[in-house]
């Protein structure tokens, strides 16, 4: 009998039988491999949970050595130190062909190019393990770091966290910080103030310099130990400047409400000695003051229409009215 079917029909079922010998030997190339996919799914669990207990052994341990941040830093770095090279080992359980030297070339390629695309992170990663290992300052010193001063609240992998005076919160980049200058306030006990005052040229320089220098060494927060000095420091056009130093906690608020209480002790201290602490004033002169024509209004050059009926100014009609 003839084969009157369609060659169409030949083709489409031709076609079928390939899909289901591809989809048979997918399922079977699956099933092959599905236990060394679970080990290596259960292999690569159980190094997250290791690695995840290691961060938290290394956290508690710089905690208890004060070493919070550094703990944080170090254990999330170890992580994912430990992440990464469980995840590798995972690939070669679950592809046996597929061998651990293989992965690290892979791996080393693929470093340089995550090396430029991440650069920042990981200088600023760097530069916060530097930075907690060398200590150049701590949580709670105040720090000024650029155009920023405040207080350090924390020290994380890629910034630095600072609690401004006024309240606002401030994340400075760990590389700013490492490679730029910073003043450390809080690095010593003691910290120096200084302020000049200025004395008439009529005044004695002993006098006032004894008598703030004893002023001083009874005000709140003045430390006695370096003693409050004061010396003349300038000769200026209109007075004599002394500058004062004194020492007190290195706290910002320390020095603060001890500079109010300084200020205000010299003021009364010199002002109970009779000392003049010159102020700026200010001489005006007005159109022909210096001019015979002074006060007359129909002759002056400026302000005032020229006439005989202009009258004479306030000042010049009371001088000459008679005494009763």
């Amino acid at each position: 009998m003839a084969n009157n079917q369609p060659a169409g029909l030949d083709e489409l079922g031709d076609g079928f039988v390939l899909a289901v010998g591809k989809v048979e030997a997918i399922a079977n190339g699956f099933f092959r491999l599905l236990p060394n996919l679970v080990i290596g799914l259960l292999f690569f669990l159980f190094i997250l949970v290791a690695a995840r207990v290691i961060k938290y052994a290394i956290r508690h341990g710089a905690a208890r050595r004060g070493r919070e941040d550094l703990g944080n830093v170090l254990g999330t770095l170890v992580q994912w130190i430990v992440g990464i090279f469980g995840f590798l080992i995972a690939v070669t359980i679950i592809v046996p062909g597929v061998g651990v030297s293989d992965l690290l070339t892979t791996l080393g390629i693929s470093s340089v190019a995550i090396g430029f695309a991440f650069k920042d992170i990981l200088q600023n990663l760097l530069a916060g393990v530097l930075i907690l290992l060398r200590r150049p300052f701590r949580r709670g010193d105040q720090i000024v770091a650029g155009n920023f001063e405040g207080t350090v609240e924390r020290i994380q992998t890629r910034a630095t966290v600072i609690r401004t005076y006024d309240g606002r919160q401030v994340l400075i980049p760990n590389s700013v910080i490492y490679t730029s200058s910073v003043t450390i306030n809080t690095a010593f006990d003691v910290r120096r103030s200084e302020y000049d005052v200025g004395i008439g040229y009529g005044d004695e320089i002993p006098a006032a310099v004894r008598t703030i220098r004893e002023a001083l060494r009874e005000v709140e927060g003045v430390l006695p130990d370096p003693p409050p000095e004061a010396f003349v420091s300038d000769l200026a056009p209109a007075q004599v400047m002394i500058r004062v130093w004194w020492w007190t906690g290195p706290k910002q608020m320390d020095v603060l409400r001890t500079r109010g209480r300084v200020l205000a002790t010299i003021r009364e201290a010199l002002a109970r000695e009779a000392i003049d602490i010159p102020f700026p004033t200010t001489t005006i002169l007005f159109h022909d003051q210096t001019e015979e024509t002074d006060g007359r209004r129909d002759r002056q050059r400026e302000g005032w229409p020229a006439g005989s009926s202009i009258p004479e100014p306030s000042r010049i009609a009371r001088a000459r009215k008679p005494p009763r």
